[in-house]
């Protein structure tokens, strides 16, 4: 069975070694190993994806070994499995302000178009707790007034909610680097307003329109580290407006129709098992 492990903590020697060895030893095949040491934030992180021999050891009895291990090296340790549990994979579908892409996924979930689970809907600001509520999804509010998310509450409601996918539904802001590294391995989901990688940034549909574009478009990719990262690209959907066309008409176009059917299918893409994410590149996995 495949098994994504990370771990994450303060940075120091020796920290890879007995996880590596203990996985070894029980008989894993290590496909992947990345590992990340940022002596600015004297931070050590480390992903690990494998085929775990489940004849020999159950990913439960893995997880109470890298619990140990996690406490004698002071490290964050997660261990996850998408075929741990016969269930459809569970989403957190987090959102600032906009409610469109919310209502595409929840809608296509309902119709059985993505075969998944909403588990939980999070949002910095409350605008869109009314598409949780008219779903019947829960609802956790982490941001304080300002709309500054608690971080730590975040991963807490991922815990509670034994969440598979983390899908940013115009999630408006940044993820620390911590959280990218904890639910690394292609776990999060990020929708991009913007083609990239020629508009990165925060106002992309504003700086193509300064460039004399007449085609936008919305990117759905992986998170990993690095912000908008290229090689991470699971979706892009394009559209054409004619010479002249207002700025407002470009923005209202892309964020009511193009933007959640770029979301919509890249989600569709990774539940459907059709793509995954390996060494921090897309690759097609269907037969």
């Amino acid at each position: 069975m495949q098994v994504t492990i990370t771990a994450v903590g303060p940075d120091n020697r020796g920290l890879a070694d007995p996880i590596v060895h203990y996985v070894t030893g029980v008989g894993a095949n290590i496909f992947e190993i990345q590992m990340y040491d940022r002596d600015s934030e004297h931070l050590f992180a480390m992903m690990l994806r494998m085929d775990w021999p489940t004849e020999q050891e159950s990913i439960a009895v893995l997880r109470k070994h890298l619990d140990v291990i996690g406490k004698l090296k002071s490290l964050t340790i997660r261990v996850w499995a998408r075929d741990e549990h016969n269930r459809l994979p569970r989403l957190a579908i987090c959102t600032t302000y906009r409610n469109e892409i919310p209502l595409a996924l929840l809608r296509n979930i309902r119709d059985g178009r993505l075969k998944a689970e909403a588990a939980v809907m999070i949002g910095n600001r409350d605008s869109c707790r009314n598409v949780a509520e008219q779903f019947d999804v829960p609802w956790r509010s982490i941001g304080d007034n300002k709309g500054e998310p608690d971080n730590d509450k975040f991963v807490n409601v991922l815990d509670e909610f034994e969440v598979d996918y983390i899908i940013l539904a115009r999630y408006m802001r940044i993820l620390p680097p911590r959280l990218c590294w904890e639910f690394a391995g292609g776990r999060i989901i990020n929708l991009h307003h913007g083609l990239l990688p020629s508009f990165p940034g925060f106002r992309p549909y504003h700086d193509a329109y300064s460039h004399h574009m007449l085609t936008y478009g919305a990117t759905a990719h992986f998170i990993v580290p690095e912000l908008d990262a290229g090689n991470q690209i699971i979706n892009q959907t394009a559209f054409t407006v004619l010479p002249g066309t207002p700025l407002a008409d470009v923005i209202r176009q892309g964020e009511t129709d193009n933007e959640p059917t770029c979301l919509v299918e890249a989600v569709r893409r990774v539940v459907d098992r059709e793509v995954e994410l390996h060494f921090h590149r897309v690759i097609s996995t269907a037969k």
